[in-house]
């Protein structure tokens, strides 16, 4: 007994220095910051008093917008909300007309049409319903029968959800381990993060695609509502079109060789061999270093004009010194090799994780049986590697759109050597290096640089989607 309590002196020792240590760190970084988080406090009152003056604005303008721009809009929606919510429910079952006219299939239609026309309204009353103003032109009104069924998808992807959730057979009472028993448990624990979401995500995202709507009158500081101009504007500009290829040249090949390449690399260092940990240590290194460094260090290397090291050992050795950053067709393939580098400590780490939670006992039956390092690798150890795989494509996408413009910045501060008519368009000049030169340039105007910013989030958020939607059912979860 007295051996057991000695036992238990030490843990709850340890547990209290533990809090302490927790409690002080806490009090250490949030009392410099008092200040700043009694601004934010305030700033956010501020907003909840301004949300009743919000109301009553919405409430004005429903009074006074034209019903020949308001009931189209709503119209629409209903239309797309009723049909691809019967679609959605009507998914996986053999088809039949005669289900049309059931009464449980006529009350989801119905309420799909309902979310629909109100899910409209969520992006069209920022946009003063101004797609569907008789003087609009084409180019416009077509890009807001696009908005518009985004608006309604607002509403429907949650009515989807849960129409596909009350149709799923065989739903029993029984709850496994680490299920919640209620529902309103799970949400409440959600409620921090929303909060966090709204005020840092979802608020700064509404502000910038009110921006987007809106223009600059030159020469005069004022701005005026400009509807979809911005967005029509850059459809038929040039320079972002070749922006909108580079991007997509530039993100499939520094996916493709760094997920190859850390794959390759995190095999080698899953074999037992002396100092194994220590080689992991050192090829997880180059994520901790940012991509401005990553630049910086690339730079060193392929700098022209006999400085840099790789043009250097080139010229000794083989009497030639490549153009690197100011030939168009090698420029690109510098972003690729250093955002490739950049990401490899990444995908290296995450893929020795996956590599070491593989059943060995798989692995060794295969070989009994016959099978080779490759073949076991195809049919064994690849396909339980899809999990690490699949969240990987999504980061190292993500990473291509978002984080390779520190790279990009350093190494091609003018976005690349310059090709095409008038040599306007830039070989690496890829979307997120335009929106920032065009968003925070002198005279650039913000309309321009906001409507890019929300193009490249819905860019981002459908490839993250049909990720999800098209290549998550290939992965193996489970061995």
């Amino acid at each position: 007994m007295n051996q057991q309590k000695r036992s238990i002196i030490p843990d709850r020792a340890w547990q209290w220095l533990v809090l302490l240590a927790s409690g002080s760190f806490l009090v250490l970084f949030f009392v410099p910051q008092a200040g700043g988080l009694a601004s934010m406090g305030s700033l956010l009152w501020d907003a909840l008093k301004s949300f009743p003056g919000f109301v009553a604005d919405i409430i004005d303008y429903y009074k006074t917008v034209p019903g020949e721009q308001l009931w189209p809009s709503m119209l629409v929606g209903a239309v797309f909300g009723a049909l691809s919510t019967a679609v959605v429910y009507l998914s996986g079952n053999t088809f039949n007309l005669a289900r049309f006219t059931e009464r449980t299939t006529l009350a989801v239609v119905f309420v799909g049409a309902f979310a629909g026309g109100i899910g409209t309204q969520i992006l069209l009353y920022p946009a003063q319903h101004c797609t569907y103003a008789s003087d609009i032109d084409g180019a416009q009104f077509r890009l807001g029968l696009l908005v518009t069924a985004l608006s309604a998808l607002i509403l429907l992807a949650p009515l989807w959800a849960l129409v596909r959730r009350r149709k799923s057979p065989h739903q029993t009472n029984t709850h496994l381990p680490g299920q919640y028993r209620s529902y309103t448990l799970p949400y409440l624990f959600l409620v921090p993060t929303l909060v966090f979401l709204g005020v840092f995500l979802y608020y700064p995202a509404i502000q910038i695609t009110l921006v987007s709507l809106r223009r600059k009158i030159f020469p005069l500081p004022q701005e005026q509502f400009a509807c979809l101009e911005n967005y029509v504007s850059l459809t038929k500009d040039t320079v972002y079109r070749n922006s909108f290829s580079t991007t997509l040249f530039i993100t499939f090949f520094v996916v493709l060789f760094s997920l190859s390449i850390s794959l390759a690399i995190a095999v080698l260092a899953s074999q037992n061999i002396k100092g194994a940990s220590m080689y992991r240590t050192f090829l997880v290194w180059p994520y901790a270093i940012s991509p401005v460094v990553t630049g910086v260090i690339f730079l060193s290397l392929f700098r022209e004009g006999g400085v840099g090291l790789l043009n250097y050992g080139l010229d000794k050795t083989l009497g030639i010194s490549p153009h690197w950053l100011t030939e168009k067709n090698l420029a690109p393939w510098v972003i690729v090799a250093a955002a490739v580098w950049n990401l490899l400590g990444f995908n290296i780490l995450f893929y020795i994780a996956g590599l070491q939670n593989i059943p060995a006992d798989l692995l060794e039956a295969a070989s009994l049986d016959g099978a080779g390092r490759i073949r076991r690798f195809w049919r064994i150890t690849f396909p339980l590697l899809s999990p690490f795989t699949f969240f990987l494509l999504i980061t190292n996408i993500t990473y291509s759109f978002y984080g390779i413009y520190g790279v990009v910045d350093t190494l091609t501060p003018e976005g690349g050597p310059r090709f095409g008519p008038g040599g306007e368009s830039g070989a690496t000049n890829v979307l997120i290096f335009k929106l920032y030169k065009d968003a925070f340039d002198t005279g650039a105007p913000a309309g321009l640089g906001s409507a890019q910013a929300v193009i490249l989030f819905l860019m981002v958020a459908t490839l993250t989607i049909v990720q999800f939607r098209f290549i998550e059912r290939r992965v193996i979860y489970e061995g």
